[in-house]
């Protein structure tokens, strides 16, 4: 195995790392939505879901994205410039599906964060049913951006 090759491995691993952890903290919020809505604003139950959603915010899923982000950035250089791609693989329609699917996940992890806010306020904006809805929202995209990536939509 070449240098390159191992740096280019060694920047998926990572990014797979990275993406793990966002998809964790984008499945497990809403679900904490779910039950907080369920408790009084002010009491006891309240303020430990305002902690955990707070937490699992800032330490788990910001710092994910951040790293999602610049490693996908740092791949799409890798493979245009590096392994000579080209910048025109950024058009092809698995690429295109990708890139899509991080805009989703990224406009829904903003949504969950102002969420996360109304909630700490005190307002019950969504349902605990429409929390549970949407809870696998990030999955299904997930699941058609890796068949996307992995077939390149060769069958």
């Amino acid at each position: 195995m070449t240098h390159l090759g191992f740096d280019h491995n060694l920047l998926i691993g990572l990014h797979i790392i990275a993406v793990i952890a966002w998809m964790a903290g984008l499945l497990y919020l809403p679900r904490l939505f779910a039950y907080h809505t369920r408790s009084a604003p002010g009491s006891e139950m309240d303020e430990t879901f305002k902690t955990m959603e707070l937490k699992l915010y800032r330490i788990i899923m910001n710092p994910a994205m951040i790293a999602v982000w610049l490693l996908g950035l740092t791949l799409i250089w890798f493979d245009a410039v590096q392994e000579r791609w080209g910048w025109a693989f950024l058009l092809t329609p698995w690429m295109l599906v990708k890139l899509a699917g991080v805009l989703f996940l990224t406009t829904w992890h903003h949504y969950l964060g102002r969420a996360r806010k109304g909630l700490a306020a005190g307002r019950r904006d969504r349902s605990e049913r429409f929390w549970r809805a949407t809870n696998e929202l990030p999955f299904l995209v997930a699941i058609v951006m890796i068949l996307a990536i992995t077939t390149k939509f060769a069958f």
